[in-house]
């Protein structure tokens, strides 16, 4: 069967799947009113009283997509991967909230905040018309506030902002790894700093969806709130020791969020031990009376060093071996804690570290039924792993340009940020034998 011919009846299914289902969906939200929003009980998510465990992909460029202005919104597109990814059994979506205006090179372009004042308001209304779009479907959202990397500003940014333009750009060979982790690091003892992010965390939390007239913390469709995506403390060779600082970040902003957002849960968007020095303890302290819901932690065995794409036969089985391990240490720290677990980022890219669409995911999908098969053990024995999110679904989107790079002005989103090859680690919705994957693990855990 050609590819094209594949494409068009997985099309077809998603359509036919969503039409069954949408109506149905709304009903059972409006139905459970408050006992609509997902709940922490034990290590276990519970919505409605029943067990919630779930398949689930980032999508950082949810609210862009959205946005009803044409030079990044593509709202007809935003329906299609919508309805194709619930059509698989898709009940989870990552999206990134926050975007800081920045000179970083690789910062996204527009950014919704610039020093605190709100420059693109249209991706707010993006972030609007998802979540709408979403509860049709009976997905949740975990929303990201933060970032600790540079691709839509994040943190180095924020001290930019408030230190006369002072950055570390990790592009620069001027500044060689790792000053850009322990220049970020700052953000965690700089008040001024946090205290913008504060400012943009009441604004956001306090929203009032323009399209539904429902206010954010009232909506169930938000699962979550993200305090950043993967922020660390700081790197291991650095000897100023920023941990107290940012086990106090986290406290101030949970407490925050909560005060804010009652309703909805608190995550911190943590990687595990390999974005925490290293450390088992800094694990366990920053989700020890932090206020934080639940733990989650990624994994990355090429990032890490773990698995070369140029040679895989010498490297893959091994890699496999140490990320089984690395899921498995971190089951036992939700166990300690009394807390579920979501592993929100994990990915490989394509055979041969290809960027192409039309070279095989071989290595990718068995990485992938590793991680499904842990997942459906685990929670099949009551376990705290119940949920993850695959990094990242490129669904319909496709690189523009030949070598693969994001250009400013640039508006077909994939999974890949910025800064990284358009293609990279990105799933897209005729990538057939991983859709096929991912259904089936869907199914899975239903039952």
């Amino acid at each position: 069967m050609s590819n094209f011919f594949m494409r068009g009846a997985l099309i077809a299914f998603a359509l036919w799947a969503v039409g069954c289902a949408q109506s149905r969906n709304a009903d059972t939200l409006q139905a459970q009113g408050s006992d609509a929003f997902v709940r922490v009980q034990g290590n276990q998510f519970f919505v409605a009283g029943q067990p919630y465990r779930y398949v689930g992909v980032n999508m950082w460029y949810g609210a862009y997509l959205g946005s009803p202005k044409a030079d990044i919104g593509d709202r007809t597109r935003l329906i299609k991967e919508l309805d194709f990814l619930s059509a698989m059994g898709v009940t989870n979506i990552r999206v990134l909230g926050a975007s800081e205006k920045s000179i970083l090179r690789d910062a996204i372009n527009p950014a919704i905040n610039d020093r605190g004042n709100i420059q693109r308001d249209d991706i707010l209304l993006g972030l609007d018309f998802l979540l709408v779009e979403m509860r049709k479907r009976n997905m949740r959202a975990v929303i990201y506030l933060n970032n600790f990397w540079e691709w839509s500003g994040g943190m180095a940014t924020y001290l930019s902002w408030v230190k006369d333009g002072q950055i570390v750009d990790p592009s620069d060979a001027a500044t060689p790894w790792p000053a850009f982790p322990i220049f970020t690091s700052q953000f965690y003892r700089e008040p001024a700093a946090i205290a913008l992010f504060h400012d943009y965390v009441k604004m956001i939390t306090s929203r009032v969806n323009l399209i539904s007239g429902e206010a954010y913390r009232d909506d169930p469709t938000i699962m979550a709130w993200q305090l950043a995506n993967e922020p660390r403390p700081g790197h291991k060779s650095h000897s100023t020791p920023y941990l107290p600082s940012y086990y106090d970040w986290i406290k101030k902003t949970s407490d925050l969020i909560k005060s804010q957002a009652p309703h909805q849960l608190v995550s911190l968007g943590s990687e595990g031990t390999m974005g925490c020095l290293e450390s088992v303890q800094c694990v366990m302290d920053s989700h020890k009376e932090t206020g934080i819901d639940y733990m989650t932690f990624h994994l990355w065995m090429k990032n890490w060093g773990w698995y070369d794409a140029a040679n895989p036969e010498a490297t893959f089985e091994t890699a496999q071996k140490t990320a089984r391990a690395y899921i498995k240490q971190h089951v036992g720290f939700a166990n300690t804690l009394g807390l579920p677990a979501v592993l929100e980022e994990f990915g490989l890219e394509r055979d041969a570290g290809s960027f192409d669409p039309a070279v095989a995911t071989t290595y990718r999908d068995d990485f992938y039924a590793l991680v499904y098969d842990e997942i459906e053990r685990n929670s099949a024995a009551g376990g705290p792993l119940v949920g993850s999110n695959i990094w990242a679904w490129g669904g319909f989107g496709k690189a523009q340009h030949s070598d693969y790079r994001w250009r400013a002005g640039d508006n077909q989103f994939v999974g890949d940020p910025p800064q990284e090859e358009q293609g990279l680690n990105s799933v897209y919705a005729d990538d057939t034998s991983t859709i096929r994957l991912m259904t089936q693990h869907a199914k899975n855990l239903k039952r």
